[in-house]
């Protein structure tokens, strides 16, 4: 038996055998749901993600903020969701001027072999970064204590990872240093987008982010696009995701756990 339950359907029950004191029991058991994603920018499908079905609208903001496809969150008018036989459409009515932007961009993109960067033309096509203003001097210190303890209040907000561990977060600590948003998703990319977007819709700002995943090239950039300047990863970095932090003035740190962290880059603004 599959039944589908609660928070949008992000969480299936199943009926399993557990194998325990050498023979199998009848059990409960708990899967994230996985499911196509397609986003559409006025009626034009862009890409199809494969995501957990649930924050979609904060999902489809924060995806288009962080690949640059809008600069701000009044360059959206309407997103509607509409489920699909294979999977869930979101279709996003954006500013005409935006769209325009995003065609063009679409149109260079045409005929040439994809490489998993989303056929990207250029290295300066890739590298999808702010314009970086922000100096060490502007930097807000940030006590290491801080940082353990917003980790710790993560773990008990991660609602999906506790029911299934198979899913990836993201989290927002405020200037106080306390957790105000976790977003949960299988992918941890999605995680991040899901959290800007709801950062966004709801006009937060300040403090900063911790991803319970690595710290690859990809969550550094929407970090930056966002507009935070310490990442805190419970995992590794990547080398990429480390000179990309210190060259736009990021705090990138991780392994944070145990009472302990590894600072990447910018370690001064820690104390």
């Amino acid at each position: 038996m599959h039944k589908l339950i609660a928070q949008d359907c992000a969480l299936s029950e199943l009926a399993v055998r557990r194998w325990r004191d050498s023979r199998f029991n009848e059990a409960t058991d708990y899967v994230a749901e996985e499911v196509p994603i397609a986003l559409e920018y006025n009626g034009i499908s862009h890409v199809v993600m494969l995501a957990s079905p649930q924050d979609l609208e904060d999902f489809a903001l924060g995806f288009s903020l962080t690949e640059g496809i809008l600069q701000n969150k009044h360059e959206l008018y309407e997103i509607e969701i509409q489920p699909r036989e294979n999977g869930i459409a979101l279709n996003l009515s954006i500013a005409s001027e935006r769209f325009a932007h995003l065609k063009e961009y679409r149109r260079s993109m045409a005929g040439r072999t994809g490489c998993g960067l989303c056929g990207a033309e250029s290295l300066g096509q890739v590298f999808r970064l702010p314009k970086n203003t922000s100096t060490q001097m502007e930097m807000q210190k940030v006590s290491a204590q801080t940082i353990f303890s917003a980790c710790q209040q993560m773990l008990g907000l991660q609602t999906l990872q506790q029911a299934t561990g198979a899913t990836h977060a993201c989290a927002w600590v405020d200037e106080n240093g306390l957790v105000g948003l976790v977003r949960e998703d299988v992918g941890r990319h999605n995680a991040m987008d899901k959290l800007i977007g709801a950062l966004a819709s709801q006009g937060r700002s300040g403090g900063f982010v911790i991803t319970t995943s690595r710290a690859s090239y990809e969550m550094v950039q929407k970090v930056a696009m966002a507009g935070f300047d310490l990442l805190v990863a419970i995992s590794a970095p990547t080398g990429l995701a480390v000179r990309i932090a210190e060259s736009m003035h990021i705090t990138l740190l991780g392994f944070v756990r145990d009472q302990q962290l590894v600072a990447y880059s910018h370690a001064d603004r820690i104390t």
